[in-house]
């Protein structure tokens, strides 16, 4: 790896590698840095999966402009990308008939950003396509442009497109400092110092750290927790469509969606804390879950929760996404405040901010570019006679490793051996989904990590959880002889 870059990138969420992505269409040399072991380690991991048609931004507003265009690009991109991605459509539901208004507002606002095809429904017209919606129900906004995408292969599939065309990735790599320079940047971090023209600052919750490092226009960034509880999958057909409350200041409140593995998710709350890094699930957060579902949904299943988990959002406090060059140092551009609709607009801000990059650096486009990725295979995905073929060629895709969710030896070590490969249990299970079914790696973690050693190299008792001291074993319980 040089120390030298045309660009560097700090974060390895979903905007930083879309960022990315755009930018390997460039002649240019560009680098990802990122504090955690693996791409997809902070909100991005912990969100609802959810594509925004685009109805709540503030017309005009950044938010406004990424949000629609995101959602214009993501079919081609899921295409491109071979990820999984349903238009199923949003409701967003209406309970109080003195609050009907607000519905009507959320309409009017949506035709305002340019949202095609949404309707005000009927309390019945509801009820009709959502027989376990609340009996209060009076009305609901539904817009058919709204999907549900899988989160962790999307920020997976963007950083493997970049890396094949050229991209670099550095994990594990915290930066301490950036100093300005007459000709760019020098970033310091515990693996060394990194020279670059320009920085690209998508560092999340630490974003503003990061910005205030450079600029006199402090920036601030509020975390904002959210807790999720996941449903079983034979919960399947709960909700058709993702169904939303009236949203508040604090956010489009706890929603009910399908995955597009078939569980239903329900959340997120909306706590802002002080620490940017602890997103601990609490008792507190999922009785907050599972009654404020309530208000929306009837008869939810909540027996069937296989597991919870929390995120943290960025809230800048201005409540806009930024998206510039920062005015006081040349070079450094900002992606600030990404929070929902932050997933949807992603393939936006990638474009928008290689845009800008491109300009200042005079880079010209690569004769060549290869923007098109394949999945993992997955041969209980396949007709029968191409898994048979597969399995003949590669017996370890016979070989099942996690009864769950289906997922063979092969799935494990192609999800190792790829570019920017799994290193830990939770890598496996974000490409691979083992470990995510109903007992939650109860069966299937030590067979993984077995092949995590075996394929890496690392020792069966340093193979991690999700990174650093995350070790899973701590000794044995008998010596060798």
């Amino acid at each position: 790896m040089s120390n030298s870059y045309d660009i560097i990138i700090i974060g390895a969420g979903v905007t930083g590698c879309a960022i990315a992505r755009e930018l390997s269409k460039y002649e240019a040399s560009v680098l990802v840095l990122e504090k955690d072991e693996d791409i997809c380690c902070g909100t991005s991991k912990a969100n609802s999966g959810i594509i925004h048609a685009g109805y709540d931004a503030k017309p005009g507003s950044l938010k406004a402009k990424m949000n629609i265009r995101g959602n214009e690009l993501m079919g081609s991109l899921a295409h491109e990308l071979d990820i999984p991605f349903k238009r199923i459509g949003s409701l967003v539901v209406c309970t109080d008939d003195s609050q009907r208004e607000g519905i009507e507002e959320l309409y009017n606002r949506g035709i305002a950003n340019g949202v095609p095809d949404m309707k005000i429904l009927s309390r019945e017209e509801v009820l009709e396509i959502e027989p376990n919606i609340s009996d209060d129900v009076v009305c609901a906004l539904y817009a058919p442009t709204a999907g549900i995408i899988c989160p962790f292969r999307l920020n997976i599939a963007l950083a493997e497109c970049a890396c094949q065309n050229g991209v670099e990735f550095s994990f594990d790599t915290d930066v301490t400092e950036i100093i300005p320079t007459d000709d760019g940047f020098i970033v310091e971090t515990p693996k060394g110092s990194f020279q670059s023209k320009v920085v690209i600052n998508a560092a999340g919750c630490h974003s503003d750290e990061l910005h205030n490092q450079v600029s006199s226009n402090k920036l601030h960034i509020t975390p904002r927790r959210g807790d999720y509880i996941l449903l079983d999958r034979v919960c399947e057909g709960f909700v058709r469509h993702v169904i939303f409350p009236q949203p508040t200041k604090l956010g489009k409140g706890i929603l009910v969606t399908p995955t597009v593995h078939g569980n239903t998710l329900i959340g997120p709350t909306a706590t802002d804390t002080d620490n940017k890094d602890d997103a601990t699930l609490t008792a507190d957060g999922i009785s907050k879950v599972i009654q404020g579902s309530a208000k929306n949904t009837k008869n939810t299943p909540v027996k069937q929760v296989i597991t919870g988990f929390s995120g943290l959002r960025a809230h800048e406090d201005g409540g806009e996404f930024i998206l510039e060059e920062a005015e006081d140092c040349p070079g450094f551009f900002d992606c600030v405040g990404i929070e929902s609709p932050g997933l949807t607009a992603c393939p936006a801000i990638g474009e928008y901010m290689a845009g800008l990059v491109s300009d200042k650096l005079d880079l010209r486009q690569k004769d060549s570019w290869n923007g098109i990725c394949h999945d993992i295979r997955k041969p209980f995905e396949m007709a029968q006679e191409d898994r048979e073929q597969l399995i003949r060629e590669y017996p370890e895709y016979g070989r099942i490793i996690c009864r769950c969710e289906t997922i063979t030896e092969g799935e494990i070590i192609d999800s190792i051996r790829r570019p920017l490969g799994a290193r830990s249990l939770d890598g496996i299970k974000r490409r691979t989904r083992a470990g995510m079914g109903r007992c939650q790696g109860g069966f299937c973690s030590p067979r993984v990590m077995e092949i995590i050693s075996r394929e890496t190299g690392i020792p069966l008792d340093q193979v991690t959880k999700s990174g650093g001291n995350s070790r899973i074993l701590n000794g044995r319980t008998k010596d060798e002889s």
